[in-house]
C-alpha cells in the first residue's frame, strides 16, 4: 500500500521514489528516476524531469516544470509557474543535452511566482527570490532578490521576515526572535 495520495490524473513512471505523506495533484508527471521526498506537495500540472531529486518539506506550485539537472533540498517553496532552464544557449536544432547545468537549492529557498532561475547556479539556503525576478547568478544565504536581472535588495530570516541589521551587524526576526549576524556580505543565523 502507498504512502502517498497521486491523484488520478497524475502520471509516475517507473523508478520514481515518493516519500511519505507527499501529494501529488492533477496533471503532474513524475518522470522515470526522480526523487521527491516525504511530506512534499506536487501541484496542479508539474513535470519533474528525469534525475531530479527533491527534499523533504517541499512545496511546488501549479505549472512548474523540474528540468534534469536541478536539485532541491528540503524545505523549498517554488511559486505558481515559475521557470528553471538547463541549458544557456537552447536551439530546436543543436541537441545540447551533454551541456545540461546543474541548479542546487538550498534549504528553505523560496521562489516567487513567475521567477526565473538560469542554470548553473546555487540558491543559499533561505533566500527569497521575488516574484518575476530572473536569477543569473549565485544567490547568497538568507539574500532578498528582485528585479530583472535580479538585484539583492535586503536581507530576510528562517520565517521569511525582512531582516534590518544594526550598526553592529546583528538583526532580529520579528516573527521569532532569532539573532542573525551580517559580516561582510555573509548573514549567518547566530542562535546556533
Amino acid at each position: 500500500m502507498k504512502d502517498y495520495f497521486v491523484h488520478e490524473s497524475a502520471f509516475i513512471d517507473d523508478d520514481c521514489t515518493i516519500g511519505a505523506g507527499t501529494k501529488i495533484w492533477h496533471f503532474s508527471h513524475l518522470m522515470r528516476g526522480c526523487m521527491v521526498g516525504e511530506h512534499c506537495n506536487i501541484g496542479q500540472n508539474v513535470v519533474i524531469a528525469e534525475g531530479v531529486r527533491i527534499g523533504n518539506g517541499c512545496k511546488v506550485q501549479n505549472n512548474v516544470s523540474i528540468y534534469q539537472g536541478v536539485t532541491c533540498e528540503d524545505d523549498v517553496f517554488l511559486g505558481p509557474s515559475m521557470v528553471f532552464t538547463n541549458v544557456l544557449n537552447p536551439r530546436a536544432a543543436v541537441s545540447r543535452k551533454d551541456e545540461y547545468r546543474p541548479t542546487l537549492l538550498r534549504r528553505g529557498v523560496t521562489v516567487g511566482a513567475n521567477a526565473t532561475i538560469v542554470c548553473g547556479h546555487t540558491l543559499g539556503e533561505y533566500c527569497m527570490i521575488g516574484a518575476g525576478a530572473v536569477v543569473t547568478k549565485d544567490v547568497p544565504a538568507f539574500a532578498l532578490m528582485t528585479g530583472v536581472p535580479a538585484r539583492q535588495i535586503g536581507w530576510v530570516s528562517r520565517h521569511g521576515e525582512r531582516l534590518t541589521f544594526d550598526a553592529s551587524g546583528h538583526a532580529i526576526c520579528a516573527a521569532t526572535g532569532e539573532h542573525y549576524a551580517l559580516q561582510g556580505d555573509i548573514c549567518k543565523l547566530a542562535n546556533l
